[in-house]
């Protein structure tokens, strides 16, 4: 590898040190090197004072090769101009690794299970280290708050630059906040996160490197929200720019001429019309428009970007201006190239994994599939651990069908408590998990922190088919035609109508599950259906049972509290009550009223975000939200159970996971940029 020094470097080491070669530092192998502020990361200076060192950098040898297939890139400026003057140096786990090779990830469809892959590029301002509590700087360098949580200041990396060369700055991310997030013509309204005590935040640029939010309420958890999920509160301004209506008065005139309606039209093109960062790119949507536009995929600030798009996958090289080195001055990411295949079949899935095809896959591997895995891994050079989850499978019913009959069924909670006591979660279990998993009731917080109440756990979880047999006598749903199944109390036939999906839980569990509701007298029809069917359904406000993974860490609800209010949940993930959520983003002139305790709810939750943690106002209003919510049963929990996590042997400084989870975001606490492919 060509070294060099960074141009401005040599200054940051300490007074008289001798121009020595940094020692390789790993997590496995200290070398005396004392600690960073935060684990397993340093910033240069502070690397250069603990090592007694001065940092040259090298980079990889096939880079300009993978330069020139970014479409709209120039050629490559010397690696000095390339990394910010202020790198964030990373120990690897275990070795500084090789360059080159190709990451092989499997998805289930274009935005169905890509997640998992997406994660392993992901960057945000933070991330959590690897023991899921500590949060640590990443895009950005450092951060403050003010006393009472209403003023967070952000300090990025100076001479940071996005993956096309041009500088990263606090514009960015003031424009990803006024013209994205806050614009109605790109966002329909904004999401819980970018708002505190309901109300929008100010985000104003201090200087090139400095940003800071202003809230009208203490909201500590903002910190959260940009470590945990793949949204990214910064976009390029100066790509987006030209196209954005308030930024340029030319800017539908500079999109018509690219063969689109408007600036904001071409604007959708790239970011599409959500916060979801993996929505399909100008390859695969723009048609004979694609030749014109300016780039493929808008410029990122993440490992790898995005060079070439199907209906079959996607491929990625390595960002050849990404800000990260290792202890020994190479810069990261390792891995050359990325390659996403769609498959959209459980089985062919399993196969390719068995055959060692993939090297990473946890989304959508289900605990069933772990013994044919488990058996296979010598065979296929590949590892199985099975370990912890957070979310579980949750169900939930369409308490604003527009089948007024069911509407009025779904809505009586002991209809609720009904169905939930009605499920054999220890068979579940036994079939389902091998006996690893726990009956659990949903109660939002997972894993439940210890000021909330044990008892909610288990709450209308005991198995006891004659309870839910009265109950549902209760709330009027008998046979009233004598065939052995329960009816509407008008007489129509009360059947209900579940689509799945195996991204979100295996077809056995579903299966259990509708017989223990059929053997009560509730007869339930199950068909599996794509994830995309699922969502543009459930959605669509079409269907009677909604199900998938769900539950949230205390520290995420803080930043996030989307799950606590109408619809409570994202587009990808289960919820309900679709036309309370309208009728309370349109001021009640449409959809449908809300119960009372919908309203309590968001109170109380407005209390808990805006409360220092730990304190016992947050406390309070924390288990004020798990009373209402587990008491009304909206959502029923099934099982907590463990699920696999697959990699290839041949991936190295790949460390063991704590959890196989979405909740701390995939992959992202575990460092990937440093992972690296051998022979």
């Amino acid at each position: 590898m060509k070294r060099i020094l960074l141009s401005g470097v040599a200054a940051l080491a300490l007074p008289g040190a001798a121009l020595a070669a940094c020692p390789a530092v790993t997590v496995a192998d200290p070398m005396g090197v004392a600690a960073g502020t935060f684990p397993q990361q340093y910033d240069l200076a502070e690397f250069q004072s603990a090592a007694g060192c001065t940092m040259d950098f090298a980079e990889n040898p096939a880079i300009g090769d993978l330069n020139a297939r970014i479409k709209g890139n120039p050629a490559l400026p010397p690696l000095a101009e390339r990394l910010p003057s202020e790198p964030l140096v990373v120990a690897p786990y275990d070795g500084i690794g090789q360059y080159g090779g190709q990451f092989d990830a499997l998805s289930n469809a274009t935005e169905s299970g890509t997640s998992d892959f997406l994660s392993v590029r992901h960057v945000n301002l933070f991330r959590y280290s690897d023991d899921l509590q500590t949060v640590v700087p990443n895009v950005a360098k450092s951060w403050e708050w003010n006393e009472d949580f209403t003023q967070l200041t952000v300090h990025l990396r100076a001479g940071h630059k996005w993956s096309d060369g041009a500088p990263f700055t606090a514009a960015d991310v003031v424009f990803w906040y006024d013209n994205l997030m806050m614009d109605t013509n790109v966002m329909a309204e904004p999401k819980d996160y970018a708002l505190a005590g309901g109300k929008p935040m100010k985000v104003e640029a201090v200087d090139d490197t400095t940003v800071r939010f202003t809230l009208e309420a203490p909201k500590p958890g903002l910190i959260e929200t940009f470590s945990f999920t793949y949204v990214q509160p910064f976009q390029p301004k100066h790509f987006f720019g030209q196209f954005h209506p308030a930024l340029d008065a030319n800017a539908d005139a500079n999109a018509q001429a690219l063969g689109y309606e408007n600036g904001y039209d071409l604007i959708k093109a790239y970011y599409g019309n959500s916060d979801w960062m993996d929505t399909p790119s100008p390859m695969l949507t723009a048609g004979d428009k694609l030749a014109g536009l300016p780039k493929d995929t808008m410029p990122t600030l993440e490992s790898h970007i995005l060079v070439k798009e199907t209906t079959e996958g996607r491929h990625y090289v390595a960002n050849p201006y990404f800000f990260q080195v290792d202890t020994a001055g190479n810069q990261l990411p390792y891995i050359s190239n990325m390659d996403e295949t769609y498959v959209g079949d459980e089985e062919v899935r399993t196969l390719k994994l068995l055959n060692g095809e993939v090297d990473y896959k946890s989304q959508a591997v289900n605990l069933t599939q772990a013994p044919v895995l488990l058996e296979g891994q010598e065979k296929g050079n590949y590892t199985i651990d099975v370990k912890p989850g957070i979310a579980s499978a949750t169900l939930t019913f369409n308490v604003t069908s527009e089948d007024l009959g069911k509407r009025a069924i779904f809505n009586d909670v002991r209809f609720r408590a009904a169905m939930s006591v009605a499920i054999d979660r220890d068979q579940l279990n036994e079939v389902v998990a091998f006996g690893l998993g726990t009956p659990n009731q949903y109660i939002g917080f997972s894993p439940r922190p210890d000021f909330i109440d044990a008892k909610w756990e288990s709450h209308e979880i005991a198995f006891d088919p004659d309870r839910a047999r009265a109950l549902l006598d209760e709330v009027g749903l008998v046979d009233k035609d004598g065939d052995g199944d329960r009816d509407l109390p008008n007489g129509d036939p009360f059947v209900l109508d579940w689509q799945f999906s195996t991204q979100a839980s295996s077809s056995q569990l579903v299966e259990l599950i509708a017989q223990n509701w059929t053997d009560v007298g509730v007869t339930t029809t199950i068909k599996e259906v794509t994830s995309d069917e699922y969502r543009s359904s459930q959605s669509s406000n079409t269907l009677d049972v909604m199900m998938w993974g769900k539950g949230q860490p205390a520290g995420s609800i803080l930043g996030d509290g989307e799950i606590w209010v109408p619809p409570f949940d994202g587009y990808f993930d289960v919820r309900t009550g679709m036309l309370w959520a309208e009728w309370i983003s349109s001021n009640g002139s449409a959809g449908v009223e809300p119960p009372a305790w919908v309203a309590e709810l968001k109170s109380e939750l407005d209390t808990y975000q805006s409360s220092a943690p730990g304190t016992e106002t947050s406390i309070a209003a924390a288990q004020k939200m798990v009373e209402i919510m587990t008491g009304q049963v909206l959502f029923i929990g099934t099982i907590n159970a463990p699920a696999p996590v697959y990699h290839s042997n041949k991936l190295k400084n790949f460390p063991e996971f704590k959890t196989q989870s979405y909740e701390f975001y995939r992959t992202y606490p575990y460092r990937p940029a440093q992972w690296w492919l051998s022979e």
